[in-house]
């Protein structure tokens, strides 16, 4: 009996860490693949002078973009079926930044969609901007909420938080959502998703545009490295578990070790011309700076300033029959969504030109 017992707990505890990976894993695709869109967007006003140039961008994305959109939606819900209760204290939390992350989806849809549906130059050049605006205010938020998740928030016994925008800037027990050490985060993700943006766009497109996103790449890369030492260093003293666990298991220095791999090939072959290595080597770099974070918060799912309330996967998981069965539901999704990823991007191979624009 103490045999099963035990048994039944380990497999428990090995289903909680399965979906703690998972949710993981899917959230790192959406950063990868919506990254570089957000990227491309971002830098829209800068890379693209013309007319012209702009359909260029636009059509770099166009058939990807909002399908890029569906993994955050899949990881939304991957998260509200394993791990309810962080589904409910994190979305109560962080009620404000959330609506402004919704408004800013819509309206970087809306202006995608609308731009050529109004005739005339100021409506094109408004929603060229309010395409542009959006993907850059959307990369430092989701940088934020990550250093918010990072750093801790205050939970207290009940499971739940308030953080108001902001206090006073500093690390106390009442934090705001935006402060030194999640802004940097924030800028942070926002260099290293201009980046990857500009990377994207050297892949995807030709002529001027592709010289620009090209020269912007190799000077964002210098900004990325200085963010990525300083926010590295920051989060080792925001965060203990993260060094931590890295002590307890020096098998996880293979994540940091693939994002300094990642950012220094991202020079190696922009020095190359390499534009496909260039481009997967920000997604290794991604890739490993995002699972050097999920594994130096584990087994927290959403730390506490104050430990004790601390949210894991042991007290935020769902039923463990439900985790078993849909185990058996989101392996078949996953594999339906593969196929449908590998249909979509090998019909998209090479570069493209204004005219393949279809929304213009």
């Amino acid at each position: 009996m103490g045999g099963k017992i035990c048994l039944g707990e380990m497999t428990g505890a090995v289903m909680e860490t399965i979906w703690f990976c998972q949710v993981s894993v899917m959230i790192a695709a959406y950063v990868l693949l919506d990254g570089f869109d957000l990227g491309a967007g971002a830098i829209h006003l800068l890379v693209a002078k013309t007319a012209e140039e702009r359909r260029q961008v636009l059509a770099a994305i166009g058939p990807v973009w909002d399908g890029n959109e569906v993994w955050l939606i899949a990881a939304g819900g991957t998260m509200y079926f394993a791990f309810p209760a962080l589904y409910a204290s994190g979305f109560s939390g962080f009620y404000l930044p959330l609506m402004i992350v919704l408004w800013l989806l819509i309206l970087r849809g809306t202006s995608i969609e609308f731009r050529n549906q109004e005739g005339g130059e100021v409506w094109t050049q408004f929603w060229d901007f309010i395409f542009s605006a959006a993907s850059l205010l959307l990369a430092v938020f989701y940088g934020a909420a990550l250093g918010n998740v990072v750093r801790g928030v205050p939970l207290d016994a009940s499971g739940y938080f308030f953080e108001p925008l902001w206090t006073n800037w500093r690390l106390g027990r009442e934090t705001g959502i935006l402060d030194w050490y999640t802004v940097l985060v924030g800028l942070t993700s926002l260099a290293a998703l201009v980046m990857h943006g500009a990377l994207w766009l050297q892949l995807k497109t030709a002529g001027a545009v592709n010289q620009r996103a090209t020269r912007l790449a190799k000077r964002v890369w210098w900004a990325v490295l200085s963010l990525t030492v300083m926010v590295t260093l920051a989060t080792f003293a925001v965060q203990p578990s993260v060094p931590a666990n890295l002590s307890a298991w020096p098998w996880g220095f293979v994540f940091p070790l693939l994002a300094v791999a990642g950012l220094a090939s991202v020079r190696w072959d922009l020095a190359k011309k390499s534009e496909t290595g260039a481009f997967f080597a920000s997604c290794a770099y991604l890739a490993g700076m995002l699972t050097s974070i999920v594994f130096g918060v584990y087994p927290m799912v959403l730390p506490a300033r104050d430990s004790a309330f601390s949210l894991t996967v042991e007290n935020a998981k769902a039923g463990a029959y439900g985790l078993k069965v849909g185990l058996v539901w989101w392996a078949i999704g996953m594999i339906l969504a593969a196929i449908y990823l590998m249909i979509v991007y090998t019909s998209f191979v090479g570069k493209v030109a204004a005219k393949l624009d279809s929304r213009d």
